[in-house]
């Protein structure tokens, strides 16, 4: 394994911020957010070409006609999507908008859609992809990660080993009739029996299941750490470093129920939960057998979450698109995992490049970042208990789904049905960014095989940091 890595051993070590020069070009581009200059290198001379399709094109597509109407963020906006896969056509009805926070930037934007009724009157659960029924759905599109595979890795390498995750399948995008790129469908988070399967609260009762998410305090998913709203979110009683606080950076957003259908003693119930959780692991004696942490949460879920969240580096992670769900049983459990774009080394700022180090450390290593990892990591790592079952778990899934083979094996699956449909050709045709600085790229490959083997040294190189760290406890 260590041999098919040996072009891109290196050390990964980095400041915070980088200058690249691309193409004879200077660039310069802020550890806090991207410019508009910073989307794009124009200047770029790389060309990648496109044969025309077959005939017999069986790539899984889906076509989205608006009818005349531009797709916006919000409202969702009527519309009619076909999907054709394995030479089969079906129709639906649709109401669809865009989404994201910062990706919204990008030319290539993602879409969240609900399935609907015949006149597009109410919602409707249908399959999708071979999953189970629902009514809502993402089309995820790639852009920054030129890759093309981060967040369908993630998610299929949770899934392996037994940690739900939402289920992702390639498609290419048409949205009236222009062709908009390679696509990943993804089921949206919430609480379904198929998706996070949580008791469904029934009016103002409290007893059942809750989902929130470690985010922006923003219902408009801004920057305002000014602007906090508790109809929308409830703030931590704790700092990041576990200190009593009431200006605390950490927030808890109302998922499900949502924030306009939650009432106030569910929101008083949920808030209860998590405060006292916090403030158990804050205490002298949060890692006792019978009174600490313990009893209060799913653990296997924290530890699960903790790996996917570590093998992959993701700089967003513990700290934003972070979900948590509550069932019945009041015990806190990580999870479902979301948002792995700027996972395994492709970020340029906060170390997210370098394959060493701890990313629950995120705190220490950008102190000055308005959004900040919960106190929680840190505390758990003190645990023995936790470090135990950690290294129980590392081990066992090192040696099945999560070894050095396995997933290369992963990676070059993808690539080689990718590549048999001319479906990655095809998406850099669309979008020439090959060999350009799309914000936040660390590693800018000047084809997409080379940024493929740049993920796989990173990836081998990261597991084998974390083998040492995590065997030594």
């Amino acid at each position: 394994m260590q041999t098919l890595f040996m072009k891109h051993t290196m050390n990964f070590s980095l400041p915070n911020c980088k200058i690249y020069f691309i193409v004879a070009s200077l660039l310069f581009f802020s550890c806090h957010g991207p410019d508009d200059s910073d989307l794009i290198n124009l200047e770029s001379e790389v060309i990648t070409f496109y044969e025309n399709e077959s005939d017999e094109d069986t790539f899984p597509s889906m076509m989205v006609s608006t009818n005349g109407q531009e797709i916006v963020d919000e409202p969702k906006i009527n519309a009619d999507l076909t999907v054709v896969e394995d030479k089969n056509e079906t129709n639906f009805k649709i109401g669809i908008e865009i989404r994201g926070s910062s990706s919204q930037m990008f030319p290539k934007k993602s879409y969240g859609f609900e399935t609907r009724s015949d006149d597009w009157s109410e919602d409707l659960d249908v399959s999708l992809g071979g999953f189970p029924e629902e009514e809502d759905w993402i089309l995820y599109g790639p852009y920054s990660d030129k890759s093309l595979i981060r967040n369908k890795l993630t998610f299929d390498l949770s899934n392996s080993i037994g940690y739900k995750a939402s289920k992702v399948k390639f498609y290419n995008l048409f949205v009236n009739n222009d062709y908009k790129g390679l696509y990943v469908l993804m089921e949206k988070i919430k609480r379904d029996e198929n998706r996070v399967n949580i008791t469904k609260l029934e009016g103002e009762s409290v007893d059942g299941g809750y989902i929130i998410k470690i985010d922006k305090p923003t219902s408009d998913g801004g920057g305002c750490n000014t602007c906090y709203d508790d109809s929308f979110s409830f703030r931590s009683n704790f700092d990041e470093n576990g200190n009593i606080s009431e200006d605390s950076p950490i927030y808890f957003i109302y998922h499900y129920p949502k924030p306009e259908d939650i009432f106030n003693n569910q929101k008083s119930h949920i808030s209860s939960i998590i405060n006292e959780f916090e403030s158990v692991l804050s205490s002298d004696n949060f890692d006792d057998t019978e009174t600490g942490y313990r009893s209060m949460i799913d653990i296997d879920s924290f530890i699960d979450f903790f790996i996917m969240n570590e093998i992959t580096k993701n700089i967003d992670g513990y700290r934003l698109s972070t979900y948590i769900n509550v069932d019945i049983d009041k015990k806190i459990k990580m999870g479902p995992i979301w948002d792995f774009n700027l996972a395994f080394g492709n970020a340029d700022y906060c170390d997210a490049a370098n394959t060493q180090g701890w990313l629950y450390n995120f705190n220490s290593i950008c102190p000055g970042d308005i959004w900040q990892v919960p106190f929680w990591w840190r505390r758990l790592m003190e645990s023995v208990y936790f470090k135990e079952r950690l290294k129980e778990k590392w081990q066992l899934f090192r040696s099945t789904t999560l070894s050095d083979v396995s997933i290369e094996s992963q990676i070059n699956s993808y690539v080689e049905y990718l590549n048999s449909n001319k479906a990655i050709s095809r998406n850099f045709y669309k979008w020439p960014i090959l060999g350009q600085y799309v914000w936040p790229n660390y590693f800018i490959g000047a084809s997409h095989d080379s940024e493929i083997d740049f993920l796989k040294g990173w990836v081998s190189q990261r597991l084998n940091w974390m083998d040492g760290q995590i065997n030594n406890f």
